[in-house]
């Protein structure tokens, strides 16, 4: 028997994103993880994927109505992009989603930034504007054929709870990709907004995160307002990858081709970081920390080097331009301290982010704060080098992967410089037994694995009447 069922996925990113090339219509994989993470959504279930009209002929495609795409596998899936006025989003996305949402609940965000009068403005004409486009396109849908509905992320706390006004049979869920933060953290918004936020996220009947401890904080802050959580409908299950789909990524020839690349310039020890240039990732500690290492121990100079692979992020917002000039202010002390000892790469490039998976020896992660972080997983599934994980304890991953990683508190500039070393130190043998421990719980709590748990969460919660 087949276990196809007709889904509605709901997030701000689309899995194509539309181009004009020589006059023709050309369609490209869209950007971000997210999209990678839902795709076994697409080739598993009878899919329509409402999302946000991006590229100028993005909407050109959302003005011709729902089309039907094709994914990288050949899965057919139904694309429904809708397209919101240039100033709405631009308020939606460039000042409430992020920076705000986003600072907020990575905990980067105080009370003396907030400008209350423009974030207002901001909320009532950008943000719950979108949001009400998104809860019209999902009821359109429902209206045209039931279907579960599958929200995500920060972008779409409000339309919740505006489809379930309409739609109150629906099956909803909502999983939230990033952090979530205990009740003062979201005292430097106005209550009503976090009122909304918290509102919207409870008319779903599943409200999912990575980890027990977002769990416990949305649960947490939900009660600080008054409100009365469902405890069985707040779920917590971590992300994963598909293993078998990424050894198949590492064994293309692009990804050996940048191996081969990088094979012929690294040193003899190499620690990586692959990281969005982006305020969370917290990549100027982590290259004053190589620069300490180096100072502290003059025997690891010319020995051990660092790769930093970044991809430009949200360079559109001024909090990541000024970012990422700390970075690369960070990277010239490093450079000029220690010449050749970073190399450092600011561009969109996939394929060598995976061949450095392949050659790492450690890998830094040191997150002022994530969701969960893929990329401790991703790169030791494939890694060939018995490659150690440092891995910031404010990293959902790390609720997973504590017990096989070198941790660190990422704030603690000395603390990193620890623990690289530690993780230099630490023998073959003892990498190796870590690293294939990492792999097998990967392995065993697959992307596949946390597809199912969400669906079947959304079954048994949304077969509860209600009252």
């Amino acid at each position: 028997m087949s276990d196809r069922r007709r889904l509605i996925v709901v997030a701000n990113r689309a899995p194509s994103s539309y181009a004009l090339e020589d006059g023709r219509r050309v369609a490209r994989r869209g950007a971000g993880g997210l999209v990678t993470s839902l795709g076994p959504l697409v080739s598993r279930h009878d899919v329509t994927w409402i999302a946000s009209a991006i590229s100028a002929e993005d909407r050109a495609v959302a003005a011709e109505g729902a089309v039907d795409e094709t994914a990288r596998d050949g899965s057919r899936y139904r694309l429904h992009l809708i397209a919101h006025p240039p100033e709405t989003y631009d308020l939606y996305y460039n000042v409430i989603a992020n920076p705000v949402l986003w600072f907020v609940q990575h905990g980067l965000w105080d009370r003396k930034h907030v400008p209350a009068g423009d974030l207002t403005r901001a909320w009532q004409e950008g943000y719950v504007p979108v949001n009400e486009a998104f809860a019209a396109a999902v009821v359109e849908e429902l209206e045209r054929e039931p279907a579960a509905v599958f929200f995500h992320d920060y972008h779409l706390y409000l339309a919740p709870a505006l489809v379930r006004s309409r739609r109150p049979e629906a099956p909803l869920a909502h999983f939230t990709h990033i952090p979530w933060v205990e009740p003062d953290r979201w005292s430097v918004l106005p209550e009503p907004f976090v009122r909304s936020i918290h509102e919207g996220l409870l008319a779903n009947d599943v409200t999912g995160f990575h980890t027990e401890r977002w769990r416990a904080a949305f649960l947490a802050s939900a009660r600080s307002l008054g409100l009365e959580p469902d405890e069985e409908r707040v779920t917590a299950h971590p992300i994963s990858i598909d293993p078998d789909e990424f050894a198949e990524i590492a064994r293309s020839e692009d990804v050996c081709e940048r191996e081969r690349e990088l094979e012929a310039r690294r040193p003899e020890r190499l620690i990586l970081r692959v990281d969005r240039t982006d305020p969370s990732k917290n990549v100027p500690r982590g290259l004053e920390a190589f620069r300490l290492l180096l100072e502290r121990r003059p025997d690891l100079r010319g020995k051990v080097g660092m790769l930093a692979l970044l991809d430009p992020s949200r360079q559109s917002i001024p909090e990541y331009v000024e970012e990422r000039r700390r970075i690369e202010a960070a990277a010239a002390e490093l450079e000029a301290g220690f010449p050749g000892a970073l190399m450092l790469q600011i561009a969109d490039d996939f394929p060598a982010s995976v061949a450095a998976y392949k050659q790492f020896d450690v890998l830094l992660v040191n997150a002022v704060m994530d969701g969960l972080n893929l990329v401790a997983k991703e790169a030791s599934v494939v890694n060939e080098r018995e490659g150690l994980v440092v891995l910031s304890v404010n990293a959902g991953a790390y609720e997973e992967l504590r017990d096989w990683v070198v941790p660190v508190e990422p704030l603690d500039v000395e603390a990193t410089v620890d623990a690289l070393e530690a993780a230099l130190a630490l023998g073959k043998e003892e990498r190796r037994e870590r690293q294939e421990a990492i792999r097998e719980h990967v392995r065993a709590h697959d992307l596949k694995r946390w597809i199912a748990a969400q669906l079947a969460d959304l079954d048994r919660a949304s077969s509860i009447r209600r009252p």
